[in-house]
């Protein structure tokens, strides 16, 4: 029997978007406040996992067609390639570079190379994470 969830999915896209927002937020502060990859990564992994309760898993397979076993390798190559990038310049591995930059309408903005690093953190904390619902929601 199929259950009517037309209250519960037009809640959970609103209520997606402003996860998604603060998963944004908490990885950009990141480097200067608590937050970064991992947090940020979390909470959208939270987001996710919030549509597959919603809606069912084979509708978010379709709607998200990511194998995130390769998310989270991905992630971990990002981590690891970071790390590595460092040596080609002759620095200790995983020192961070710092730049700043002038972007058109945002005036000067800062980047510096744990960007990346918090890049590779979010993907291999998302893809692990959905990796592990989607098996468990699999054996149910």
């Amino acid at each position: 029997m199929k259950s009517n969830d037309v209250i519960l999915q037009a809640v959970t896209k609103i209520v997606v978007f402003i996860i998604l927002t603060l998963a944004v937020y908490l990885f950009f502060s990141g480097h200067n406040n608590p937050g970064g990859g991992f947090i940020g990564g979390l909470v959208l992994a939270a987001a996710v996992v919030l549509l597959i309760l919603a809606f069912d898993v084979n509708t978010m397979q379709r709607a998200l067609p990511f194998d995130f076993k390769v998310v989270g390798a991905l992630g971990g190559f990002i981590v690891i390639a970071t790390g590595f990038g460092s040596l080609l310049f002759d620095v200790p591995f995983l020192t961070q570079t710092m730049g700043e930059f002038d972007v058109p309408f945002f005036g000067e903005m800062e980047f510096s190379t744990v960007t990346i690093f918090e890049v590779g953190v979010a993907l291999a904390v998302v893809g692990v994470v959905v990796t592990i619902i989607l098996s468990i929601s699999k054996d149910v």
